[in-house]
């Protein structure tokens, strides 16, 4: 650790960040749980800081100089204008170290619930969109069938993979925005960011073929014959107490979660090695 540091240290949740002076002090945002009313720029000792945690040290590739950075994080002192979602401690961090207000943890947070809502939107809106697409209404097994069968190209396969797209896509838009890449940030972090979307991209593909494979197998008529996909989708639909209906919502949503859920790991592993 050295003069001009972005440091952090891991609180229950979250993490704490703020900007080593050099001589035994940090400056940064007091506004932590349950002191956000008396919330400023503070210059405390590391040991007030670090609360008895692990500091580590966040690293750049480009930043200014150690002085500027100090300097930066002085002329903010006795500021009260803390803001969880858009001035909170890392942003002002980030501001000293490279001119950036950016919050990683906030971007992670709110691209972690649109990629759950996504998902929640997908399952529920397979539901809507068979149940009124066929020459059958509604959601009986005959009903199911008939709106996958008219909502894509090449029957009922066609119709769960066209319902599957718009959230597999959008659930990559958000992985791409919470793992955005930033020319500041030193290679390692840069690489995992990469890996986390690469992840994404290969685990839509896998998991739109798997729940193919998942459909033709789980059933009792195995295949992708009428019966085949309809006993398939009874099967998965069982696993969490439903039907058929619990079972295409399944299906449409999966490549969406494979998407979030595959790429969180893999930046979290290839940091976790890189360590």
């Amino acid at each position: 650790m050295a003069k001009g540091d972005h440091i952090r240290v891991k609180r229950l949740g979250y993490w704490h960040h703020g900007i080593d002076i050099g001589d035994g002090t940090v400056v940064h945002y007091s506004g932590e749980p349950g002191n956000k009313r008396d919330a400023q720029v503070r210059r405390t000792s590391i040991r007030a800081f670090l609360k008895g945690g692990r500091r580590e040290v966040v690293r750049y590739k480009q930043s200014f100089t150690p002085d500027k950075v100090v300097r930066r994080a002085l002329s903010r002192l006795g500021e009260a204008q803390y803001n969880l979602i858009f001035n909170n401690c890392e942003h002002f961090a980030r501001w000293c170290k490279c001119g950036q207000t950016d919050s990683d943890q906030v971007r992670r947070a709110a691209g972690t619930a649109a990629g759950t809502g996504t998902i929640a939107i997908a399952a529920r809106g397979s539901l809507i969109v068979t149940s009124a697409a066929g020459s059958v209404a509604g959601l009986s097994g005959s009903g199911i069938m008939a709106g996958l069968a008219a909502t894509g190209p090449g029957g009922v396969i066609g119709g769960l993979g066209t319902l599957a797209a718009a959230p597999a896509i959008a659930a990559n838009v958000t992985v791409s925005k919470m793992l955005r890449d930033d020319e500041h940030l030193d290679d390692e972090e840069r690489a995992a960011r990469r890996a986390g979307r690469t992840a994404a991209k290969a685990s839509t593909a896998g998991a739109a073929a798997g729940t193919v494979v998942a459909v033709s197998q789980m059933g009792t008529v195995a295949g992708l014959s009428g019966p085949g996909i309809a006993s398939g989708l009874a099967a998965i639909g069982s696993t969490v107490g439903g039907g058929m209906a619990a079972g295409a919502a399944i299906t449409v949503a999966a490549p969406a979660a494979a998407a979030v859920g595959a790429a969180l790991a893999a930046y979290k592993l290839y940091r976790w090695f890189s360590e």
